[in-house]
């Protein structure tokens, strides 16, 4: 589980999609991944496709409800869970703590009060040691997350990003050695795909498609630097 909040990803799961594109929207403002269900069946793809660390889950939904999600979800392993409810009775809040619960939030809310759950909820589970069942092998880069289980490329809304198996290769030799400067050389050997003729400036092209991808400014790129002299370095923390 990562300290930094940053690097979470959340997923909102709710049935009013005001409430979740307010959500989305004010998490991802403030640096979070998030990716939004609009209830247990939605929330079972998403999970199938991405690793979630961290659910903000609303009790009273049709179908499948909130408790009922957080009950299954506690028999596979460690997630967080936050729950949302518009009742203000405390039998809904024992019982969604009895079921593992972390945290609750009564409807109507500030979202200010969310993110700082989330973030609160990140720290003690960190603390307590525990890795969500579900965190997958990914890479925090910028605003993105590389999936390396999946070869997936996904950006801060849980949208998937078109990648090509070289353009996946070369993210994932950065990836896989952060801070670390790769000439030109050593990332053809690294991701070199054998159905193509590729030389050393090919590269740079390739480079330039992956900022325009992870980068927020690609002019003046801050994940995937030039390193003069030598090649590129990946940076991790921008």
């Amino acid at each position: 589980m990562t300290t930094n909040p940053s690097d979470a990803h959340i997923a909102v799961v709710d049935d009013e999609p005001e409430l979740r594109d307010l959500m989305q929207r004010y998490l991802v403002k403030h640096g979070l991944s998030v990716s939004t269900a609009d209830g247990g069946a939605a929330l079972d793809e998403l999970m199938a496709q991405r690793p979630v660390d961290i659910l903000i889950l609303d009790v009273n939904m049709p179908g499948e409800d909130g408790i009922s999600i957080a009950r299954r979800l506690r028999q596979k392993g460690e997630i967080g869970i936050i729950m949302l409810t518009a009742n203000n009775d405390s039998i809904d809040k024992i019982v969604g703590l009895e079921v593992g619960a972390d945290d609750y939030i009564t409807k109507p809310f500030d979202p200010r009060e969310v993110l700082a759950r989330v973030r609160g909820l990140v720290r003690r589970l960190k603390a307590r040691g525990e890795a969500p069942a579900t965190l997958g092998s990914e890479v925090q880069m910028g605003q993105c997350r590389l999936n390396l289980d999946r070869r997936c490329l996904f950006d801060a809304q849980g949208e998937e990003i078109a990648l090509t198996a070289m353009e996946f290769d070369l993210l994932r030799a950065f990836a896989q050695r952060p801070g670390r400067p790769l000439s030109r050389e050593q990332l053809l050997d690294l991701a070199h795909d054998q159905g193509d003729t590729v030389f050393d400036r090919a590269i740079d092209t390739r480079i330039a498609r992956l900022r325009q991808k992870i980068e927020l400014e690609p002019s003046r790129p801050q994940i995937i630097r030039t390193v003069r002299g030598i090649g590129y370095q990946f940076t991790p923390g921008r």
